[in-house]
């Protein structure tokens, strides 16, 4: 089936204003349904959760829906997803409960390649602790990160590794499966950062090995709302500081004060526009998981073929270095123009419409390894299935230009 982009794009209103968005790896557009549900929520009587009365009973339908939505977009549990405001303060969370049980001389394994909400947290919990942190780095020629050196670096002492399934500055997808067999056969638990690979790949966190795996709704077309996503009885055994008269069961005991309704409810609503994606690819009748798999793969597809225009077209461009990246990845590039400072190349090109990221993008231990942060970091184009090749033409005809 041909992805038809033009379909796509119809259910995203912010397109019409002209834009060209290739800042998706920073937040992507948010879809007209997730919009709708937020507002009609807002305009619902929607009380906090009773089971008293009507609008007390909706608010838990909404937590329930999102839950199962989740689930169906990572291949989880329902039971098993906390919401939270964002990746970071989840990341924090987690590690902060984890580390209550941390000793002098355990260790957590973190990587250079990943965005920092995926290392401070670890860093600090481990310091709080008396706990040792080893570093995994990615390889300066290729971008990816070796699996090879997590032989050495986990130990009959290692508690945790944390590690992206996608990095958001040059798309490297490690393999998340081979580290996770290295850390459970260590004893050691996984926590894989999935907030940029969820809205471009087909996730499954059983497959992945991951014992938590953390994503952000609007990286895919979703309200600004994060979610971890564990097995219950993971959930089970941890014991975050909390009130004492709120909730102890799981997973309401990992979320603190009155979840945002509406939020939730653009949560689904994101879910199942992300189901619709590749119509035909599934059978009309398949549940929303299998037509959420399908949907993902027909826009990795559409991402890919995109992604090769923008290499091909960066390439002759005189001046343009690539920030490397391996052959596994999703369709994120960053570079530099000659010896322009990265926010000036984005300050240019946001004059033409085309919006593009500079900086370090919070990969604070990556643009310090390469030496690049001091100088800017770099201009970061990310793509996604909104997207279309006119634009990528557009934004290689600015850069030519510029």
């Amino acid at each position: 089936m041909t992805y038809d982009v033009a379909r796509v794009r119809a259910a995203y209103p912010a397109l019409a204003e002209g834009f060209v968005h290739l800042d998706g790896a920073a937040g992507t557009q948010v879809a007209a349904p997730v919009a709708d549900a937020i507002a009609g929520t807002l305009r619902r009587a929607v009380s906090n959760r009773s089971a008293a009365f009507e609008p007390g009973r909706r608010a838990t339908a909404i937590i329930d829906a999102a839950r199962a939505a989740l689930a169906d977009l990572v291949g989880g549990e329902p039971g098993g997803v906390v919401f939270g405001p964002s990746a970071t303060a989840l990341t924090y969370l987690v590690a902060s409960t984890l580390a209550r049980s941390w000793q002098p001389g355990d260790e957590v394994v973190v990587s250079r390649l990943d965005h920092d909400a995926n290392i401070r947290p670890w860093v600090q919990s481990a310091a709080d602790a008396g706990a040792t942190v080893r570093w995994a780095e990615f390889d300066p020629a290729t971008g990816g990160l070796p699996t090879g050196q997590y032989a050495d670096l986990v130990t009959s002492r290692t508690r945790l590794v944390a590690v992206t399934a996608a990095s958001n500055v040059n798309g490297a997808m490690p393999r998340v499966r081979e580290i996770a067999d290295r850390a459970h056969a260590a004893g050691a638990l996984l926590y894989v950062d999935g907030v940029h690979a969820t809205a471009h790949v087909p996730t499954d966190v059983r497959a992945l090995g991951a014992d938590f795996y953390v994503t952000s709704a609007y990286k895919w077309s979703g309200p600004h709302l994060a979610a971890v996503v564990a097995d219950p009885a993971r959930w089970a055994a941890l014991h975050p500081a909390k009130l004492i008269p709120s909730s102890d069961a799981v997973p309401d005991r990992f979320e603190f004060g009155t979840p945002s309704f509406e939020l939730l409810a653009g949560v689904t609503a994101a879910v199942d526009h992300l189901a619709t994606l590749g119509t035909g690819e599934a059978h009309p009748g398949a549940g929303r998981r299998a037509r959420v798999l399908a949907g993902l793969t027909a826009a990795a597809a559409h991402e890919d073929t995109l992604l090769a225009r923008l290499l091909s077209g960066l390439a002759e461009i005189p001046g343009v270095t690539i920030c490397p990246a391996p052959a596994e990845r999703c369709p994120t590039v960053s570079f530099r123009l000659r010896d322009q400072a990265p926010a000036e190349t984005a300050r240019l090109l946001g004059e033409k419409g085309i919006g593009v990221f500079a900086g370090d993008y919070y990969a604070y231990e990556y643009f310090t390894a390469t030496g690049l942060r001091d100088s800017g970091g770099a201009v970061r184009a990310g793509i996604y299935h909104y997207n279309t090749a006119e634009e990528i033409d557009q934004l290689l005809t600015a850069l030519a230009a510029v």
